[in-house]
């Protein structure tokens, strides 16, 4: 994210900017903190809260897109690893869920 957010104006700085940093990061802290959590059932609800903040960077990123922030080439190679991650979340969350069953 670093590196296409470098890339926004400094008018953004306390706007978009600010707005994607936090949303990025929120996936990764919501994934961590449903980790380590005692319960599958509270696991899949970060999850499912990482799942939310994975949506809303790629809303932003569109902005940024749109806005002329991000070349085409940039905004289609995130969009291929949002929705690998996405993928990989909704595996995940899959893996919780059958491991919940199992366990029961």
């Amino acid at each position: 994210m670093s590196k296409i957010i470098k890339k926004f104006p400094i008018e953004e700085k306390y706007a978009l900017t600010h707005q994607v940093k936090r949303a990025s990061r929120s996936i990764t802290n919501n994934i961590a903190e449903g980790f380590g959590r005692f319960f599958y059932q509270e696991n899949i609800q970060f999850c499912r809260i990482a799942r939310g903040s994975l949506a809303e960077t790629l809303d932003h990123i569109i902005i940024a897109h749109d806005e002329n922030y991000i070349s085409d080439e940039e905004f289609a190679e995130f969009r291929t690893l949002n929705n690998e991650c996405l993928k990989l979340l909704n595996g995940y969350i899959s893996y919780l869920k059958k491991s919940k069953i199992q366990n029961s």
